[in-house]
């Protein structure tokens, strides 16, 4: 039986690289998407049984992107495949939802193995990931992240402003007033406890919104 499968990756090498690597037995790609905000509207659209999804994702995080396919598409399973290996990243994956966590460095090993097991209903985390890990990092009290302060539209606002976007080219791609913009802004860098767009940047990276 064929396991289709949706690739999200805002870089077109990556995305022809796994395209090769899956085309092969009973994998077939049926779609790719750029950002994450087309990831799961082609996730909606097509319905896969896998998606395979970059953290670091334009317009919308693939951590976001993840939590609303999991939300309205549940009978498709979510594989992070990431650069990021630190607790953090990979604890937020997990909570939104995605069923899997794969590192970019051992991806042409392991992607296969992952979407097997995901099929049969297993959770599949990269070799070096160990469950330890996971384990510390919520006995930490780690486990809330600043960005679950955040309601959905603020984080639509926040990923298009760590992106350079100005606020009336934010204000008509998501439908709303430039004051209203600037509103959420501030807002945004009140509960993050950040001074400055300098600061909400670097934020960004350290979480993944933006690589």
């Amino acid at each position: 039986m064929t396991v289709t499968v949706l690739l999200a990756d805002d870089h077109a090498v990556v995305r022809d690289g796994l395209r090769a690597l899956l085309e092969t037995g009973d994998l077939q790609v049926i779609a790719v998407a750029g950002n994450g905000r087309e990831a799961v509207a082609e996730a909606l659209r097509l319905r896969p049984d896998i998606v395979i999804m970059d953290i670091a994702m334009p317009e919308l995080d693939g951590v976001e992107a993840t939590r609303r396919i999991v939300e309205k598409c549940p009978e498709t399973r979510v594989l992070i495949l990431s650069m990021y290996l630190s607790a953090e990243h990979i604890y937020r994956a997990l909570q939104a939802g995605a069923q899997g966590y794969v590192l970019k460095e051992s991806a042409g090993e392991e992607v296969v193995e992952a979407i097997r097991a995901l099929r049969a209903g297993k959770r599949y985390l990269s070799h070096r990931i160990t469950e330890t890990v996971i384990d510390d990092y919520l006995r930490e009290g780690a486990n809330v992240s600043p960005l679950d302060s955040l309601s959905l539209r603020e984080r639509d606002v926040l990923q298009l402003v760590v992106e350079g976007r100005t606020n009336a080219a934010i204000a008509q791609a998501l439908s709303l007033s430039p004051k209203t913009v600037e509103t959420y802004r501030a807002r945004i860098m009140k509960k993050l406890k950040v001074r400055d767009t300098v600061e909400l940047v670097k934020f960004s990276m350290r979480h993944g919104l933006i690589s």
